[in-house]
């Protein structure tokens, strides 16, 4: 039988006796069946919807992607709550493994002894499963596969592939240039048995090879054979027991040393999502780890191989539960700013995801309220995009935790959660979630432009499936300079997504190419591009956002601008080249040096 909700006198007195905060997770407003408080977040002002002026079309099963990703099960002391332990794993990663000039797409299964997939692509708009001949597809026979990331870590053309695990060491796979990877996680030393869920390749120290940052999310603990049920975080709002997180620095010699603790970036925050973005202008890339259960943080690279935690002067407090991080330069200024998953939940919760607006001396403001980005459901994977090459960026936000039976289990969340000496680190203090759903069957976002904020057009634009999403990767696999959508759900189909705008726009593209003063992938490049007296950049990403990792090629879009006057291209070493209105409406392949030669 279904529990009455709580009062809200019954809510501020239990609240006010546990010492908890109101208007975060740990307050957890349990609405009453007037639907207090959810009319804070009902009451918001509806936009008039707009005609979008492009449409997503999902073409999955017709591009030969049609597989459904199988969830993790872990050691049945969890049973109690396994949906929510078992609610993540979905990942995609894009590259082009076989340098034949097309993008390749690798998506992740997480159930035990079930296959990863290597989708080849073919070209002619199909893709073909290469993983098992590749040998990359069975990835799950020991822990469970959480998320990808490409990088060429030897600088020797072929991209490599990194793989997180939970509960099992990590594994590095070398690409043999011939259709066919090595496992070289042993010899190389990366293959950390954290329970990690994020990881990017990025050179900190500017030596020209890239280094890997892994972010870490449970304590060190066997997830499939449980010594203790102790390992759930130890506060709603400040948790600080997390799995510690790891820097692999590249050696030069095909090994790694972990030097996290060392430059203290061993953050044991629950961090489910890390990237990287030259946040304060200097040449260095910045680090920014989204993490679960409180504060965000952020590491500024000082230029001579160390870190300064910034956060206390850059971010407000923050007591929210961070799931991905993206950057995008909105205004031109040549600073990202910086978009961040949260969670929000009508009538419970109500927190939001954050656009920090980046002030150019070393803070932050948060933005998203205003401009209407803010509560975007129970949101994961989220990433800045041009669908319609019209030069504003769009926000794509993946939703929904665990889609199930009709109970809700946010009643019983919000009971435990403000019940006085309550331990919640421990799992079997949980109340079962059995068939319940947790924020489930939610509809994606999809926030475009529209006059001096956004609006959400994802249903109108074709982005209607309430599957349970996570991994979301932007690329552009056909290369006619409109990126698509690739989206990996949890136990759900892989999902594609064919862009078909109502009219082209110009655009221009940049394949970067480091050829040793700086790395291969050319990852941290920022490129500038002035067309029509307007100023544009980017950085080439190594791989921020849950679970995914898109495209390393730039498109700017130009809208009806025919002409691109002048392009910046500052390399990660620092050393800058110039072009001088290059053709558009195609991708520039440029190598290090080329243009000064």
């Amino acid at each position: 039988m279904e529990q009455k909700p709580l009062t809200r006198r019954q809510i501020l007195t239990r609240t006010a006796q546990a010492g908890i905060g109101v208007g975060t997770l740990g307050a957890l407003w349990i609405a009453n069946k007037t639907g207090w408080p959810g009319q804070i977040l009902s009451a918001q002002a509806e936009h008039q919807k707009t005609n979008p002026s492009f449409h997503l079309q999902e073409i999955s099963q017709k591009a030969g992607m049609g597989v459904t990703h199988q969830k993790v099960v872990l050691d049945h002391k969890l049973d109690n709550i396994m949906p929510w332990m078992a609610s993540v794993g979905a990942a995609v990663a894009a590259a082009d493994y076989n340098n034949d000039g097309l993008i390749d797409i690798f998506v992740s299964s997480s159930g035990r002894n079930t296959p990863c997939h290597l989708f080849r692509n073919n070209g002619d708009g199909t893709f073909t499963d290469v993983a098992k001949q590749a040998g990359v597809a069975h990835l799950n026979d020991q822990g469970g596969v959480m998320d990808a990331v490409w990088g060429d870590f030897d600088n020797d053309g072929w991209a490599d592939l990194y793989i997180v695990r939970w509960s099992a060491p990590n594994l590095l796979f070398h690409n043999n240039g011939d259709g066919t990877f090595t496992n070289v996680t042993t010899q190389s030393g990366t293959g950390d048995p954290g329970n990690g869920n994020a990881a990017i390749w990025f050179d900190y120290n500017n030596d020209g090879l890239l280094d890997l940052y892994v972010g870490n999310y449970f304590p060190y603990v066997d997830l499939w054979n449980l010594n203790t049920t102790r390992i759930m975080h130890n506060d709603f709002e400040q948790a600080r027991n997390g799995g510690a997180n790891v820097l692999y620095h590249n050696n030069g010699d095909g090994t790694f040393t972990n030097v996290a603790r060392e430059l203290g970036v061993d953050d044991t925050g629950w961090t489910l999502d890390v990237g990287a973005c030259d946040l304060f202008n200097t040449g260095q890339m910045d680090l920014y780890l989204a993490n679960d259960f409180g504060q965000d943080i952020i590491f500024k690279n000082n230029g001579n191989g160390t870190f300064t935690n910034v956060t206390k002067k850059a971010l407000p407090v923050d007591t929210r539960k961070g799931m991905s991080v993206d950057f995008a330069d909105l205004d031109g200024d040549g600073y990202p700013d910086i978009y961040v998953a949260n969670i929000s939940k009508e009538g419970y919760l109500v927190e939001g995801n954050f656009l920090w607006k980046n002030n150019r001396d070393g803070t932050f403001t948060d933005v998203a309220p205003p401009l209407g980005v803010d509560h975007a459901g129970w949101s994961w994977g989220a990433k800045f995009v041009d669908l319609d090459n019209d030069g504003e960026m769009e926000i794509v936000v993946l939703n929904g935790f665990v889609s199930a039976g009709k109970g809700d289990y946010w009643y019983y969340l919000g009971t435990m959660a403000t019940t006085p000496g309550i331990l919640v680190e421990d799992a079997r203090n949980w109340p079962p979630i059995g068939d319940r759903s947790i924020s489930g069957y939610e509809r994606s976002r999809l926030y475009a432009k529209q006059g001096n904020g956004y609006q959400d057009i994802a249903e109108e634009a074709g982005l209607t499936d309430l599957y349970d999403g996570r991994g979301l990767c932007i690329a552009d696999f056909d290369n006619d300079g409109l990126p698509e959508l690739f989206i990996a759900s949890q136990g759900a189909p892989f999902q594609l997504y064919k862009n078909s705008p109502q009219m082209r726009n110009h655009w221009i593209g940049f394949q970067l190419r480091g050829t040793g003063r700086s790395n291969r992938d050319a990852i941290g490049a920022r490129v500038t591009i002035t067309a029509n007296q307007q100023r544009h950049v980017k950085w080439v990403d190594p791989g921020s956002g849950f679970a995914s990792q898109s495209d390393r090629r730039i498109i700017f879009g130009l809208g009806q601008r025919a002409t691109v006057e002048s392009v910046e291209i500052r390399w990660p070493d620092g050393h800058i080249e110039h072009m001088h209105n290059p053709p558009i409406n195609r991708y520039h392949i440029v190598k290090e040096g080329d243009l000064n030669a």
